[in-house]
Parts: structure tokens; sequence; C-alpha cells
């Protein structure tokens, strides 16, 4: 495949990750935002094992979603940088398929109680919104994500596949 071609390929791939977040985000709101939060779009954090257009992808995801739904700037910013790192270390441990979800789950767990305090004024302890945190990372990203990654592994050479020349 031509390089023009192949950035072209991964750049569709990423605004596609980045869409699916989005509504995944939009349309499961109510249980996506908060101090015990369950969003569902955090399961495509796995993504990165198939493909590298997922880690800007999920990036601009989270970022949108953030702006879309009504988040504090500290939120937007600060939030999304979470998935970035989450994403970025799980590209890292790609060639470790049940380590990819570990990486976004540590980085939400760790860096969005920090969020919820000071965007939004949360008066839970740090350590509590961390647990409320984490939980809700292991159920989108350990469970729903592993799941995905497992429905996804059987499609990958046809849904991540690279173009012919």
């Amino acid at each position: 495949m031509r390089q023009n071609n192949r950035k072209l390929y991964g750049l569709a791939q990423g605004a596609m990750i980045a869409a699916i977040y989005v509504v995944l985000t939009m349309v499961f709101a109510p249980i996506s935002f908060g101090p015990v939060q369950f969003r569902i779009a955090e399961a495509l954090c796995i993504l990165p094992f198939f493909t590298p257009a997922a880690v800007p992808g999920l990036f601009a995801g989270c970022l949108l979603s953030n702006l879309l739904c009504g988040a504090m700037p500290l939120d937007v910013v600060f939030g999304s940088l979470a998935t970035l790192i989450g994403a970025a270390g799980s590209w890292y441990l790609r060639k470790h398929k049940w380590c990819v979800c570990i990486p976004p789950i540590l980085a939400n767990t760790i860096i969005i109680p920090w969020v919820l305090r000071y965007a939004y004024g949360s008066e839970d302890m740090i350590l509590l919104a961390m647990v409320t945190v984490g939980i809700g990372e292991i159920l989108a990203i350990g469970v729903l994500g592993n799941t995905l990654l497992i429905a996804l592994e059987r499609y990958k050479n046809l849904v991540f596949r690279q173009q012919a020349a």
C-alpha cells in the first residue's frame, strides 16, 4: 500500500473510533459521568491492540464527548488526557493481549478522582473516588473491553486489515 493510502486509512480508522466513542458516551450519558460512572465507550480502550489509529481516535472521541456533553474545562482536558495515556499504554502493551486493559484502567482510576474533586467540587475522599471510578473502569474495560477484544480478534483481519496497494 502506498504511504499516502496508509495514512488516509489510519486517519479514517481513528475518526471512526472517535465517532463510535462519542455516540456510545452520548447514548449512555446518564451513567457516563459523575463519581460513580460506567462509561461504556471506555470498552473501546482495548482497540490499540488492533491498530495504532485507536490511540488518537480514543483521545479525540473522549475530548469530543466531554465537550459535547458539557463537561467542565478541567474534565475536558484531564479526562481526555487520562484516556490518551491509557490508550498509549495499551498500544505499548499490545503484544501482551490480556494486559492491554490495564493502562486505561489505571490512568482513569488515578486521574479522574482528582478531576472530580477540582472540576466538580466532589466532596468524596480521593481514595473512595478511586475505588468507585476504578470499579466502573474494571467493568467497562476489563469486562466489556475484554469481551470486545475476544469478539474482534476473530474478525481482526476483516475489520482492521490494511488496504492493498
